[in-house]
C-alpha cells in the first residue's frame, strides 16, 4: 500500500528529487493494446474485356418485313362491290355504300265507291245463290228474312256470314230479320238507307 501511495506522489510530482532517478517513465505509459487485424483486401484487378467486334456490338440485324399501305376507302368498296359483296342499292347513285335511297311511294287508299243495293226476300234456301251472284257483282244486297222460317232463316245468315267473310266484304243488321251485305269497299249512303226503311224492307 505504501508502494502505491509513494508512485502516485512521484507521478505527481510530489516527491524528493532523488526518487525520480529511479523512477522510469515508462512504467506508467499503458501498454498498446493490439488492435485486430483486419484482413487485407486483394488489389484490383485491372482484366479489361477485350473490345468486341463491330457485328456484336451492333447485333444481328433482321430484316425488316414491309408494311402493307391501306387502301383507300373508295378502292376497297370498288373491290367488294366488284366481287358481289356489296350489291348496288336500286334507285341510287353510286356504289352500295353511300347510295342514295329509294324515296317511299305513298299509296293512296282506295276509296269506298257507293252503289244502291239490291233487295231479296227469300222464303226458300235455294234463293241464297241469288244474294251470292249480286253479292260477287259488287252490288250490296239486303236481305230480308222476316217471310222465312226460322230454319231456313239460320241458314241464310250462315251462308251470308260466310259469304262476306270469303270475300271481305262486311254484314251489318239493319233491323230485326233485315241484314245488309256490303262487298269489299263498296258503302251503302244513309240516304238509300232510309228510303229502304220507310218502305219497310219490302218491294
Amino acid at each position: 500500500m505504501a508502494t502505491m501511495w509513494r508512485k502516485a506522489m512521484l507521478y505527481l510530482g510530489l516527491g524528493p528529487d532523488e526518487e525520480y532517478d529511479d523512477y522510469d517513465p515508462g512504467y506508467d505509459d499503458p501498454a498498446p493494446a493490439s488492435r485486430p487485424s483486419r484482413p487485407v483486401a486483394p488489389p484490383p484487378s485491372h482484366h479489361v474485356d477485350p473490345e468486341p467486334s463491330p457485328a456484336s456490338a451492333v447485333g444481328a440485324v433482321r430484316p425488316m418485313t414491309p408494311v402493307r399501305q391501306s387502301e383507300p376507302a373508295g378502292d376497297f368498296a370498288s373491290q367488294v362491290g366488284a366481287a358481289g359483296g356489296l350489291g348496288r342499292i336500286e334507285g341510287g347513285t353510286g356504289s352500295g355504300l353511300g347510295a342514295t335511297p329509294r324515296p317511299k311511294v305513298v299509296r293512296p287508299m282506295p276509296v269506298a265507291s257507293s252503289a244502291r243495293p239490291r233487295l231479296v226476300v227469300p222464303t226458300h234456301f235455294n234463293q241464297a245463290q241469288e244474294v251470292a251472284d249480286t253479292f260477287k257483282g259488287d252490288q250490296p244486297v239486303v236481305m230480308n228474312l222476316r217471310h222465312a222460317d226460322r230454319e231456313v232463316s239460320r241458314r241464310l245468315i250462315d251462308f251470308s256470314s260466310g259469304l262476306c267473310y270469303g270475300l271481305g266484304g262486311r254484314m251489318d243488321k239493319l233491323d230485326s230479320q233485315v241484314y245488309l251485305l256490303s262487298p269489299a269497299n263498296i258503302e251503302v249512303s244513309e240516304d238509300e238507307r232510309e228510303r229502304l226503311s220507310q218502305r219497310g224492307y219490302e218491294d
